[in-house]
C-alpha cells in the first residue's frame, strides 16, 4: 500500500473542500456532456466529484479513494448538491470494475502519491471504454514560489520533499506525467498547465491556516518525526512561517499543474 503524504486531517480536508470543477478541472470541461460515466480516482471529501457529477448527469458516477476516511463527508456533499454518485474505497492499482465501463476516468493529485503512477495509470487505461478520456492534473512542488521571503517556507518545502521520497512519491509529478503516460503505452494525449494563485486575504487565510495545522497535527507531521526529517519544535517553527505568511498584507503564493488528457 502507498502512504499518503497529506492524511485526512481537518486542515487537509479543509483544503480539499475548496476543489471545484473550475479551479481544478477546467482542462477537463469543455470535454464533458450529459450521459458520459465517470470515474473519480481519489475522491476525497467529493467537492470536484459532486461539481463533476453536475456536467455528466444523468451518467453514471464512481467515486473511490484509498481511505474510507473522508468518505461520509463525500456522500453528504452528493446529497446537498442534488447529485447523484456512489463513493467507495477502491484500490487504483487493482479496480474492481470491468474493462472499459466508464467513459471518463479522472484523478486529481493522485499519481504524484503513488509509487507506481505507471501502473495506475495503464489500470485506469483498462476501466476507461475505447475512445474515452483519461484526466490526470498534479501539481509541481519545485514552482512553488512565494512573497514575502521566508526561510521558514523554504524550511518546510525541503521537508515537504523529504516526507514525499521518503514515501516513495514525487512531489514534481506535474512535468512527469507526458513521461509516465507513455510507458504506461498511453501516445495519444495533450498536455497543457495552469496554476493556483493566493494573494487576496481571504486566500491568505485558507490556504495559509491550512498549511499551519498540516505542519504540526496531520499524517505529514506525524510522518516527517518518525523519518527523521523534523522535531516537534522545528514542525511548530514551520507552521509560525505559514502563518507570518497567511498574516502579511503582501503575501502572494503560486504553484504551476500539469494536466493531461488521454485519449484511449
Amino acid at each position: 500500500m502507498d502512504t499518503y503524504t497529506h492524511g485526512h486531517a481537518e486542515p487537509v480536508l479543509q483544503s480539499h473542500r475548496w476543489r471545484t470543477a473550475e479551479n481544478s478541472a477546467a482542462y477537463l470541461l469543455p470535454s464533458l456532456r450529459p450521459g458520459l460515466d465517470l470515474l473519480d480516482v481519489g475522491c476525497g471529501p467529493g467537492t470536484l466529484t459532486a461539481d463533476l457529477a453536475a456536467r455528466v448527469a444523468p451518467g453514471r458516477v464512481l467515486g473511490l479513494d484509498a481511505s474510507a476516511d473522508p468518505l461520509e463527508e463525500a456522500r453528504a456533499t452528493a446529497e446537498r448538491a442534488g447529485v447523484q454518485v456512489t463513493f467507495e474505497v477502491g484500490d487504483v492499482y487493482a479496480l474492481d470494475l470491468p474493462d472499459a465501463s466508464f467513459d471518463v476516468v479522472h484523478a486529481h493529485q493522485v499519481l504524484q502519491h503513488l509509487a507506481d503512477p505507471v501502473a495506475a495509470l495503464r489500470e485506469m487505461a483498462r476501466v476507461c471504454r475505447p475512445g474515452g478520456l483519461i484526466a490526470v492534473r498534479d501539481v509541481d512542488y519545485a514552482t512553488f514560489t512565494w512573497f514575502p521571503a521566508n526561510p521558514g517556507l523554504d524550511r518546510w518545502l525541503e521537508v515537504y520533499y523529504g516526507v514525499a521520497r521518503a514515501n516513495d512519491a514525487e512531489p514534481d509529478a506535474g512535468r512527469r506525467l507526458v513521461s509516465w503516460a507513455h510507458a504506461a503505452g498511453l501516445r495519444d494525449l495533450t498536455a497543457t498547465t495552469s496554476s493556483w494563485c493566493y494573494a487576496s486575504p481571504q486566500e491568505r487565510e485558507w490556504w495559509g491556516t491550512s498549511w499551519a495545522g498540516r505542519a504540526t497535527a496531520s499524517s505529514f507531521a506525524e510522518q516527517a518525526v518518525g523519518y527523521g526529517l523534523a522535531t516537534p519544535d522545528g514542525l511548530a517553527e514551520l507552521a509560525d512561517a505559514w502563518r507570518a505568511w497567511r498574516d502579511a498584507d503582501d503575501g502572494w503564493l503560486g504553484m504551476m499543474h500539469g494536466e493531461l488528457l488521454i485519449r484511449v
